[in-house]
Order: structure tokens, then C-alpha cells, then sequence
């Protein structure tokens, strides 16, 4: 049984002011009984963003020197949600002191007696930016056409110290404990799909792996994903690749171990790639790689590419064809899931 933030909440966080925009928060800690904390005192900006690094992937400030170790970390502008609007947020992992949570958005009509599909989202951000704030839109729109969607959180350089390890390690921990209380979220565990852009699209394609996984406590989803969603992903982590062995520690084993094509297995679950030629960030031909080995080990992968638009390349930043890109790439996924008969004229498969 899981127990959602509204009826029961274990903490309410004060209103946070951050750029002209005022959160909100409540979380629930699954498992335990709800008790009620004060509101925290404020502290001077300089002194919570110092807590918050401490607050590190493994509670323990070693971890901000791991991470620093691995590059610049990216100066502390962005604040973790505790909760998201339209959804429901559960704690689905503690390391040390840090509580990680999913975000669950709930279809028109849902039941606990469903057994929907559901889409899970992760956001992007090189592994050191961003927040399920970025990701939950894909959440909604799967709502949107009956599934269940979620949006969770893992452990970025600059809000936790995390490494790419940890960032994978806890986007496949999203994935078991979805699986682990998929009787109460009313879903169908072999009808989970990872979706993810940019470095989501590295952990999204971590959560299709099975075995050991490249961090600490990392075992893989006892089931796998039944298809996965990639836009301008991170794949390959090596030289070739996005950040390298520098992103690393300058150790090229660590880079080696994380790069999905050097780790995957012969079959993977049927992909959809997403990727723009003019991309500086993500290397389109690392897509071009990536499906290229995928296909040609008898997987289902197709690549849609979009000719002269850069990085994000659904973003407004590239105005109309940004938006044209945006479409599209919704309305190529929908049709895909309904190739795989996870949706039926825009209605979700549910099995009762």
C-alpha cells in the first residue's frame, strides 16, 4: 500500500520564493506513519545552498568532492519540488539524508483496479541540472491519453552532488519501486516505458539494462521497460561521446562503463529515437550509431531526425519549426505506442 502527500502529509515546507516564482511543497514517506513538522526557519541563501550541497548522493560531503572532481559544479539556482501541480508525489528512495520522489499524474477516470500503461519521464540537464519540473509535461500528456505518467527525480551535480552513476542508479530505482507498487498506482508492470531527454534519455535507456548497473546499489528493474522513448539522448559517454572521460573524473573506465551501446544487451526493448543534425551538445551521429547497432542486432529502433535544428530541438528557442518539432515528435510517439498496442485510437490498453 502507498500513501499519497495530500491526506497524510509528513512535512509542510513554507512557500519558496525563487525568481518571481512561489512553490509549494508536501511529500510522503512511504512506509512510515505521518507525523507533522514546523515550517523551517529561513536561512540566508548563501548558507542553504551549502546545506544543499552537503546533501549529497551519499549524505556525506565526500560525495561534493567526488563530484568536483568530475568538473565545475554548476552554481545552485534551482530548488527540488516536493511536489509538482496535478500530481502526487511519493518518496521512492532515501541515500544518506537525501529523500528522492516521483511525481504521479493520474488519468481521468483511473482506478487502483487498472493495470494501465505508464509512461515514466525523466528530465535532462547534462547530469547536473534540472528537475522532474522539465519532465512532468510528458507525464500530463500521457495522462492525457489514459496512461499513467510519472516524472521522478535523481541525484543532480548541482542540487545533490551526484555523479552519472548515481543519476542512472536512481532513475532504475524509480523504475522498481514503480514496478514494486504498480497494484496501487493501477498499472500494468509489463507495460512500463522509459522516456527521457538529453542525459534522461542516458538513465531512461539505463532502466531497459539488465544486470549490475554502473552505480552504487544498482540492480536492475526485476522487469524491464517495454519500450523506450529517446530524445537527443545521451548514449554514448566515451570520447566519442557526450562529456567523456573528463565528465569522469578523467577516468575512461568510469566513461567506458556508462556508455549505453558498450553495455547494453543483444535485445533491447522496441526504441524510438528522436535527433537533429545540427545538434553541438549530442552528437547526431552518436543516434545514428545507437540505432544502427541496435537494428542490426534484430531490434525494433527507429531514428526521426529533424534536418538543421540544434540541441532541444523541439524547444521555442527555434520558434516554428521548434513547434512543428514539438508536434511531431508527439505524434510520432503516440503512433508508436499504438504500434505496440500500449494505445488504441488515443485510449490507453487497459487490462483488467
Amino acid at each position: 500500500m502507498i500513501t499519497n502527500s495530500r491526506p497524510t502529509p509528513i512535512r509542510a515546507i513554507v512557500a519558496v520564493a525563487l525568481c518571481g516564482l512561489t512553490l509549494h511543497a508536501a511529500d510522503t514517506k512511504i512506509g512510515e506513519g505521518a507525523e507533522t513538522r514546523p515550517p523551517a526557519t529561513p536561512r540566508p541563501a548563501a548558507e542553504a545552498a551549502s546545506q544543499r550541497a552537503l546533501r549529497a548522493s551519499d549524505g556525506t560531503p565526500s560525495a561534493m568532492k567526488r563530484a568536483a572532481k568530475d568538473g565545475p559544479v554548476a552554481k545552485q539556482s534551482e530548488v527540488t519540488p516536493l511536489s509538482l501541480p496535478g500530481s502526487e508525489p511519493f518518496v521512492f528512495r532515501q541515500v544518506g539524508a537525501t529523500e528522492l520522489r516521483l511525481h504521479v499524474v493520474k488519468p481521468a477516470g483511473w482506478s487502483k483496479a487498472d493495470q494501465r500503461p505508464c509512461l515514466v519521464s525523466f528530465f535532462g540537464g547534462g547530469w547536473s541540472s534540472g528537475t522532474p519540473e522539465r519532465s512532468i509535461g510528458w507525464a500530463k500528456w500521457a495522462a492525457g491519453k489514459g496512461l499513467v505518467g510519472v516524472a521522478p527525480d535523481y541525484r543532480t551535480r548541482s542540487r545533490f552532488g551526484g555523479s552519472p552513476e548515481d543519476c542512472a542508479s536512481d532513475a532504475r530505482a524509480a523504475v522498481r519501486w514503480i514496478e514494486a507498487h504498480a497494484g496501487d498506482l493501477g498499472i500494468d508492470p509489463k507495460k512500463i516505458i522509459s522516456l527521457g531527454s538529453s542525459a534522461g534519455g542516458h538513465v531512461a535507456a539505463w532502466t531497459a539494462i539488465p544486470g549490475p548497473g554502473p552505480g552504487k546499489d544498482d540492480p536492475a528493474p526485476s522487469v524491464l521497460p517495454t519500450a523506450l522513448i529517446l530524445l537527443n539522448p545521451v548514449t554514448d559517454t566515451k570520447a566519442s561521446g557526450y562529456g567523456g572521460p573528463k565528465r569522469f573524473g578523467n577516468d575512461a573506465a568510469r566513461a567506458l562503463a556508462c556508455s549505453v551501446p558498450d553495455r547494453m544487451p543483444d535485445r533491447m526493448p522496441p526504441t524510438i529515437v528522436f535527433h537533429a543534425t545540427a545538434d553541438t551538445t549530442v552528437p547526431y551521429a552518436n543516434s545514428v550509431a545507437f540505432r544502427d547497432k541496435l537494428t542490426k542486432g534484430g531490434n525494433r529502433c527507429e531514428l526521426v531526425t529533424f534536418e538543421g535544428l540544434g540541441h532541444s530541438f523541439y524547444s521555442s528557442k527555434y520558434g516554428e519549426a521548434g513547434k512543428a518539432a514539438d508536434e511531431k515528435t508527439h505524434a510520432a510517439v503516440e503512433t508508436f505506442l499504438a504500434s505496440l498496442g500500449l494505445l488504441d485510437n488515443g485510449t490507453p490498453a487497459i487490462k483488467k
